[in-house]
């Protein structure tokens, strides 16, 4: 018999996710708090950081998200797994270190360096992008020179359609828009992460890129603290770092953790100390943005504890790897929802699945009020339909 069950395991989650919000108007400390708290975003989507902030920090801005942004005390840029992530500057060293581990086999591949190292072709990316915010092509470019001049017999594959993201995608820079709002879309320029820094993140730094075990480790705790109970699949499939290192991290942290056997056989851990807070605010209902980590923080199968399977199916469209932003009700994932139109005004349509509660536009209220703070539009309209 199972010793806790998916609705346990989505209780503890739940209250990693929603921690208890501040009684002021939320400020850049409010935002950087939530995000330690609750761990890095995945933000492919620029407009996701804003949405995800706004369903666990009611009452923030897109005025407080964007100076958090412009101050450097959240980043963002390209990491776990080769996607984009929204953290804390603290974060930020940790994510690199992780990055540089999992994705390390696909830069061999494709950058076949004969007589220099993969960190040295790091250093030197880092290099050029330290004093100016470069361009994707202009990184690539760089790249190719790079090769080119330190490893002339290295036959990198810098022209095919992920070429461009070996200029950007190991870890150790961030991104801004060079145009348009940080929740939008614009054209991206990239700049060393390190340039950046506190000293004392830039010694962390140092610290975990010198030791891939510390690395790890910190990787898995980071994992527990924002998601725990979990499996060793959730964190594989959240870092992008291989079962076998994740494994030797997890027998190194034994006096630490608690096991538990989940509803799916396997064992589930979570950090004797500390335990999951006990100051959550979870909300009865939210909108959610795509990527949310109630689905990127789990491996697929394990994300049952929020989703019904046919409706995950709906959710997460395979085929494009596309998700819908998810509909949060009374904890599990029962829809999701649409914002159309251009400039300040958006139409916005939630969808509900067949046998799930129908959310009503009161109990809606509170949370498109918090998306129009947010995103800084105005919602004209808002439909509520049932999913065919």
């Amino acid at each position: 018999m199972p010793e806790v069950t998916w609705e346990d395991l989505a209780a503890h989650a739940l209250r990693r996710q929603f921690p208890e919000p501040p009684s002021r108007t939320p400020g850049v400390a409010d935002v950087v708090d939530l995000l330690q708290r609750v761990g890095p975003l995945q933000t492919q989507n620029a407009r996701a950081a804003f949405i995800g902030i706004a369903a666990r920090l009611p009452g923030v801005t897109h005025e407080v998200i964007t100076a958090a942004y412009e101050e450097h005390r959240i980043l963002r840029g390209s990491n776990l797994r080769g996607t984009v992530h929204t953290s804390t500057a603290a974060d930020h060293p940790l994510l690199e270190a992780t990055t540089r581990i999992g994705q390390r086999a696909l830069y061999h591949r494709h950058l076949r360096p004969v007589a220099t190292s993969l960190d040295e072709i790091f250093a030197g990316i880092e290099d050029y992008a330290r004093d100016e915010w470069r361009t994707p092509a202009q990184l690539r470019e760089h790249l190719g020179a790079w090769m080119s001049e330190h490893d002339p017999q290295g036959q990198p594959q810098l022209e095919t359609t992920a070429g461009r993201y070996f200029g950007f995608g190991h870890g150790g820079l961030v991104r801004r828009p060079l145009s348009g709002p940080w929740s939008g879309q614009g054209a991206p320029g990239y700049r060393t992460a390190s340039a950046l820094l506190a000293p004392a993140d830039i010694g962390e730094r140092t610290r975990l890129l010198a030791d891939s075990d510390a690395a790890v480790e910190a990787m898995i705790r980071r994992h527990l603290t924002a998601y725990g109970p979990v499996s060793r699949n959730d964190i594989a499939w959240w870092s992008g770092v291989g079962l076998t290192p994740i494994d030797a991290g997890l027998q190194r942290l034994a006096a630490e953790l608690h096991s538990m056997t989940g509803p799916d056989g396997r064992t589930y851990v979570t950090l004797t100390t500390p335990a999951a807070p006990s100051d959550a605010d979870i909300p009865g209902i939210a909108l959610l943005p795509e990527f949310d980590a109630l689905l990127c923080g789990f491996d697929p199968p394990a994300r049952g504890r929020f989703v019904d399977p046919r409706h995950y199916d709906i959710l997460w469209r395979q085929e494009n790897g596309l998700l819908l932003a998810p509909l949060l009700v009374r904890g599990r994932l029962t829809g999701y929802w649409t914002l159309a139109g251009t400039g300040g005004r958006r139409e916005l349509t939630v969808s509900y699945f067949r046998g799930t509660p129908r959310p009503t536009k009161s109990l809606l209220t509170a949370p498109v009020a918090g998306l129009e703070r947010a995103l800084g539009v105005r919602v004209g309209t808002v439909a509520i339909a049932r999913h065919s």
